[in-house]
């Protein structure tokens, strides 16, 4: 597309039907000099090899100090791995959970905990050895379950009381027939 030529009675005899806005063409007829370029030392020898151009390596800016080892490499990033957990003391805690929780039923699902206090044991000895991870899950269940044990003997202690007081009172006179 062509722009017209300017109104007003201007008129611009370099003006042939070129564009206005394109400032890459020339407004005579004559030439435009290029600017001079300088030759790129890193472009690729041969214009069909494709890839990077090869940057050949330079010293650095310092030149290395003798009598400084080089710099020893850095430990990686993060933590170190956690170590493997034991299952054993998982399950003790898990068990003596379910103890405490059987604590609801009268007191006397309190008595699982021990299995989880005695797998707690047990699984502490396994860390010790086997050097594995859990030892709080371990220490957990330990706990968690000769607690809830200790409240099942507890509650056991109290309902035979409580059936033996129950046997040795006196009938009333409701249950009598008698009134």
């Amino acid at each position: 597309m062509t722009n017209p030529p300017p109104s007003g009675g201007w008129h611009d005899p370099a003006w042939s039907g070129q564009q206005y806005d394109d400032p890459t063409l020339p407004v005579s007829s004559q030439p435009v000099p290029a600017q001079p370029t300088a030759v790129n030392p890193y472009a690729p020898t041969d214009p069909y090899a494709g890839g990077a151009p090869q940057i050949p390596a330079q010293p650095g800016p310092y030149p290395a100090q003798p009598g400084y080892p080089p710099p020893s490499g850095y430990p990686g990033y993060g933590y170190p791995p956690a170590p493997k957990q034991n299952g054993l003391a998982i399950a003790a805690m898990v068990v003596s959970i379910i103890g405490a929780l059987g604590l609801c039923g009268y007191g006397l699902g309190g008595y699982i905990g021990a299995i989880g206090a005695i797998l707690g044991h047990v699984s502490r000895k396994q860390i010790r050895e086997r050097g594995e991870g859990g030892e709080g899950f371990a220490t957990a269940g330990i706990i968690v379950g000769w607690v809830a044990t200790a409240l099942a003997v507890l509650a056991t202690i109290a309902i035979v009381i409580f059936v033996v007081w129950l046997a040795n009172q006196e009938p009333s006179s409701y249950e009598s027939g008698t009134y």
